[in-house]
């Protein structure tokens, strides 16, 4: 039984992993802030949730939008990042525009949203910051260069925080998931395997979300890996 309801804010939360983890977590019975920067891709009303049409690629415009967010959603206690995209190939193939784009949104955006969050955060004596990494995080792999360094960032800057949050009772947790079925892979040349096995789902990611926000204030969960039971990729012809 859910004895402590929060206020989550949740990035991507109109598709994949952030969708999953935002209807997952109504369902328990949290309050949910979803950022998406489509909102139309919300159809129907739901008690306990708020869209805010927001784009984390346009850097240049956060400082003030995340001010304004703070100040609107001052009950914030938690939020989840899973705002992301994925784009392979040899660092050749990559224009300068196309580095930055995927490097801001993975990761600088992120650092922006915790720099908004953190300090009401820290005020209240307690929260939870839990950014949704990638196994790319834990080793590089070919045509994955600009991927796996934003993911290795989000992963440094992560085990940096929770040194730096350790005594405010503010916890950072990185889940790594290995591939889930999601549109994540509808613009890339491969995708998992058919069968079952081969891909995690959204809602076991959100499953571990709602794990980290449920456990005991005492402790902190402080990296999740999570992986297909068999891991097959499937290249599109």
């Amino acid at each position: 039984m859910l004895t402590v309801k929060r206020n989550v804010l949740v990035t991507g939360a109109s598709s994949g992993i952030g969708r999953a983890v935002a209807k997952y977590l109504l369902q328990q019975g949290h309050t949910v802030i979803g950022i998406s920067r489509d909102c139309t891709k919300f159809t129907q009303p739901m008690p306990c949730f708020t869209a805010v049409e927001l784009d984390l690629s346009q850097i240049h415009e956060l400082p003030k939008k995340l001010h304004d967010l703070q100040q609107t959603f001052s009950d914030i206690d938690a939020v989840v990042f899973c705002a992301g995209a994925g784009q392979f190939g040899s660092i050749e193939e990559f224009s300068y525009s196309h580095i930055e784009a995927l490097l801001t949104l993975n990761f600088t955006s992120q650092v922006f949203l915790t720099k908004a969050l953190l300090p009401q955060l820290k005020n209240k004596g307690s929260g939870d910051l839990i950014f949704i990494g990638s196994e790319a995080a834990l080793k590089g792999s070919r045509k994955g260069a600009i991927y796996c360094a934003s993911k290795f960032a989000l992963r440094g800057f992560t085990q940096a925080l929770r040194e730096d949050c350790g005594k405010s009772n503010v916890r950072v947790c990185l889940i790594n998931p290995g591939m889930v079925k999601t549109p994540f892979f509808e613009p890339l040349t491969f995708e998992p395997g058919d069968h079952e096995s081969n891909s995690l789902c959204p809602e076991d990611v959100a499953q571990a979300v709602a794990y980290v926000l449920s456990a005991s204030p005492q402790i902190v969960i402080d990296e999740i890996n999570l992986s297909p039971l068999n891991k097959v990729v499937k290249f599109k012809k």
